[in-house]
């Protein structure tokens, strides 16, 4: 079944890779937003089957995007995964505090990425 990916990260050099990585290894639909304000719209319209969402944003970092996912009734139940490079062990703890699906650090494998999420997703 294909699945579709909102991808949500200001660098559009890693939402294009990321984009790439996961057509190719898996045939999947993949929609981008380059700011928290255009993914939470995308992802309400859209409904993707999940989100990859960037940490570090300028204007309202990841975490504050995946608050307002979760606030929102019609997006409350799409799976977030972090795209993040903060893997700290504090960063993880914090992570921990919300019902987030994963946390994949970057740089990722491009190799493995797509099959990493479909993991995520069937878990």
């Amino acid at each position: 079944m294909t699945k579709r990916i909102l991808i949500i990260d200001d660098e559009p050099d890693i939402r294009e890779a990321t984009q790439l990585c996961l057509e190719i290894a898996r045939g999947w639909e993949v929609l981008t937003a380059g700011s928290s304000a255009e993914g939470l719209q995308k992802a309400a319209i859209e409904q993707p089957d999940a989100v990859l969402l960037d940490v570090m944003m300028p204007d309202m970092d990841g975490l504050a995007t995946f608050e307002r996912l979760q606030a929102n009734p019609a997006t409350h139940n799409i799976p977030v995964i972090l795209l993040t490079a903060k893997a700290q062990a504090s960063d993880r703890r914090q992570f921990c505090q919300f019902a987030i699906a994963a946390v994949i650090t970057k740089p990722y494998d491009p190799l493995t990425l797509a099959d990493q999420i479909a993991a995520i997703l069937e878990a």
